[in-house]
């Protein structure tokens, strides 16, 4: 995803007036115009991790070459990472200048590729239309969705209303869920990997049926039809880098084992409290933002069972030295940890929480033998 900067959006409000000013109305394309779909390489910010969607229209008459794309963003809208994060925040659709747009990619060192659409001069002129149609008017702002509505989804559908009907479909890895899918996107970023993993619910468990990454669609693509014929052309690399995986001496999985087999080995009350401690406020935070966000991929998240809430009522109980509540919930979440053991059996994510499965079911074991009421022996 694509953050806007002034020149790029100074550039979409020129084009719009060359639009509607210097013409009265869209610029009618010759037939050496050319409509291609770009998929830009991987990267190694937040935004960038699944890489990105857009679609170009060049035509060499009208000494025309833009780039439409529908991943753009503003840092400086209020309160942005809490838009974000509730699912309200704004994306909208600018057009660039080819050159700058390869410029940026250049500079960011992300490959490009091209597939150019077959299409009759007519559709062409239809998309076109729709696209400059689009930048007029309120469509331009629609609301981000991780996998309903993004920089690739919005695309797949702009092209398919262009061509009527459900002409670009998913082709691979239908029988893979999204967790899956997304799962190798996370190379050298650990703990990003990690934090999806556990914050996301039921929805990334569901097969994924529909394209919301943009080398899905490229691939998709590839394998597409219209009226007799492949709608792309072969692929054409237009920047080609090596992507270059982060190394990080704290984000990678041997932290992570570290924390744990401390946590572990150490066998110590506070250290245990306040691991159960930092648990039971994701938990918390968990709950509330899968309330709070209308983003559906974060509801119905049962990984709460392993990060609960009422591990607070535990530590509480702990240090008010009641050993009777206290044991009493330490075998309910022993109980909620077989429980979701037994529930992550099939999932994605199984091997990267297990360690801290193990971790839980240490802590919890050593509480309950700490608080396990003792029967008296008479001799």
């Amino acid at each position: 995803m694509k953050k806007v900067l002034l020149q790029k959006t100074l550039f979409s409000l020129l084009l719009l007036l060359s639009f509607t000013i210097g013409f009265g109305q869209n610029i009618p394309l010759s037939k050496y115009s050319r409509i291609s779909l770009i998929t830009c390489g991987l990267g190694n910010e937040t935004y960038s991790y699944f890489g990105h969607t857009a679609i170009r229209v060049a035509d060499p008459i009208n000494n025309l070459d833009v780039v439409y794309n529908y991943g753009a963003f503003d840092f400086r809208t209020p309160n942005f990472v809490a838009k974000f994060t509730k699912g309200d925040l704004q994306y909208f659709v600018v057009a660039h200048s080819f050159a700058d747009f390869l410029n940026d990619y250049t500079y960011e060192k992300r490959s490009v590729f091209e597939q150019e659409l077959l299409l009759s001069p007519e559709l062409k002129q239809k998309l076109f239309d729709r696209l400059n149609a689009v930048l007029l008017s309120n469509e331009r702002y629609y609301t981000y969705k991780f996998i309903d509505k993004n920089c690739t989804s919005m695309v797949v559908d702009v092209i398919n209303s262009a061509l009527g009907g459900n002409v670009i479909v998913k082709k691979k890895d239908t029988d893979k869920t999204y967790r899956s899918v997304l799962f190798p996107y996370f190379k050298g970023h650990f703990y990003d990997q990690l934090g999806t993993s556990i914050i996301f619910g039921t929805k990334v468990d569901q097969l994924a049926t529909r394209i919301f990454l943009p080398f899905e669609l490229k691939n998709s693509l590839d394998e597409t039809t219209f009226q007799g014929h492949l709608l792309a052309g072969k692929t054409k690399t237009l920047l080609s880098f090596e992507k270059e995986t982060p190394t990080s001496w704290w984000n990678n999985i041997y932290t992570y084992l570290f924390i744990l087999g401390f946590v572990v080995v150490v066998h110590n009350k506070i250290v245990d409290k306040i691991y159960l401690l930092v648990l039971s406020l994701m938990g918390i935070f968990f709950v509330s933002v899968g309330f709070y966000s209308f983003h559906q991929e974060l509801a119905m998240n049962y990984n709460v069972l392993l990060f609960s809430p009422f591990l607070l009522l535990l530590i509480f109980f702990s240090i008010a030295n009641n050993k009777r509540w206290t044991y009493r919930f330490a075998v309910l979440h022993l109980i909620f940890l077989i429980v979701y053991s037994l529930f992550m059996i099939n999932k994605a994510h199984l091997l990267i929480v297990l360690p801290m499965i193990i971790t839980n079911g240490f802590v919890l074991v050593r509480v309950v033998i700490r608080n396990v009421k003792r029967i008296p022996i008479i001799i």
